[in-house]
């Protein structure tokens, strides 16, 4: 792992020790580079033009997850393929020696472009296009043996992701599986159907997993239940560590492991851009879990970052680092407002005490860049 490119505060310090794994999450997908138009105030129509009041440019896609789970301290290792165009040159570009992520396991491949996503955010919501190819090689010919890692991050619904790759003693055995062997911790999401055939056999891949973050659409329609509660009872049967996202009605959670049940609310904040929010609570979910806090404090955690991506422009930009965290705690332990609300802000994330004093002043925040010049995407923390 190389060495991050400025000075953070590291949530799993004292875990540490000789012969520990190196990277705490591994991730593999696909890498996008994001154009993201926020505050619209409507969609566009045919034959007109609407005024954006922010654009960022970004790398998207698994890279939300990745930038995520970096700024909040994890050693993060993403497996990638990337052109070697423009585009790709500049993902790849902010990811390495911007954010401090390791590409050792990612390759740049030549007459392939980069794909490309535009993301409009309006209502609180968003519409995004996309435009892309294959990845040349598959996610099997690009890894190999995965690094040992604490950790990886996988899509469920992706289905070749799952194709076995081990011979001999290990036949049938997948990537996914051979890095659980070794020790990792196997946590899953799973996107929007398209066709919107949510099949059930999907969910028979939690077997290889340790958790699942779906959010409560996708919850309810692959276990064919009609409540998000209902819908984590029967994922909870399936996985070690189930937590359902369910927009402003906060999210829901069992770890069977250590018999804990939760729900948090979401904070109340004005929504901004919701592109890459949902990544952002699972890396905070990442860091609670691998830091072995209560489930309560790993959701409330995980609810907090998320709310402070979603006031800002730009998916992968908009990620928090601990500084942000840092930030908002001081602000609301000796802000003013004692109103019922503020009140249970701080009851809820008093433990937050225990961490803050820790992050140095210079701790990692959110960035902001474009495309338009390479000192763009220099020295922006």
């Amino acid at each position: 792992m190389k060495e991050m490119p400025h000075h953070t505060f590291d949530p799993l310090g004292a875990r540490r020790s000789p012969g520990a794994p190196e990277v705490d999450v591994f991730v593999w997908g696909t890498v996008f580079l994001d154009l993201v138009f926020a505050g619209l105030s409507s969609p566009p129509k045919p034959g007109t033009e609407v005024w954006s009041e922010g654009l960022a440019s970004c790398p998207g896609g698994i890279a939300n997850l990745a930038v995520a789970t970096r700024r909040l301290g994890l050693r993060t290792c993403l497996a990638a393929a990337f052109s070697d165009d423009d585009y790709g040159d500049f993902c790849w570009r902010t990811l390495e020696e911007q954010e401090g992520i390791d590409l050792g396991r990612s390759r740049q491949f030549p007459d392939w472009h980069s794909p490309v996503t535009v993301s409009m955010a309006y209502g609180g919501d968003r519409t995004m296009v996309s435009h892309g190819h294959p990845a040349p090689v598959s996610s099997v010919e690009l890894i190999g043996e995965p690094p040992r890692a604490r950790s990886v991050m996988v899509d469920l619904a992706e289905s070749g992701l799952w194709e076995a790759s081990g011979s001999g003693e290990r036949a049938g055995e997948t990537w996914v599986d051979a890095a659980r062997r070794n020790g990792a911790l196997v946590f899953a999401d799973v996107g929007w159907d398209p066709e919107e055939r949510w099949d059930r056999s999907v969910l028979d891949r939690l077997g290889h997993c340790d958790a699942f973050l779906p959010n409560a659409v996708e919850a309810m329609a692959y276990t064919g239940t009609s409540s998000p509660q209902d819908a984590l009872f029967a994922l909870a049967d399936r996985v070690p560590i189930a937590v359902v996202t369910n927009g402003a009605d906060g999210a829901l959670g069992i770890d069977t492991r250590t018999g804990e049940e939760a729900q948090v609310p979401s904070l109340r904040v004005r929504a901004v851009d919701p592109t890459g929010v949902g990544d952002v609570f699972a890396a905070a979910m990442l860091v609670g879990t691998l830091a072995e806090w209560p489930l309560e404090h790993r959701m409330s955690f995980a609810s907090l970052s998320a709310a402070l991506a979603l006031q800002q422009y730009g998916g992968s930009l908009a990620a928090p680092g601990w500084g942000d965290i840092a930030d908002w705690w001081t602000a609301l332990a000796s802000g003013r407002s004692d109103d019922a609300y503020h009140r249970s802000l701080r009851r809820r994330y008093s433990f937050l005490d225990d961490l803050v004093p820790r992050v140095p002043v210079t701790a990692c925040r959110r960035a902001t860049a474009t495309i338009a010049r390479r000192a763009d995407v220099q020295d922006l923390h």
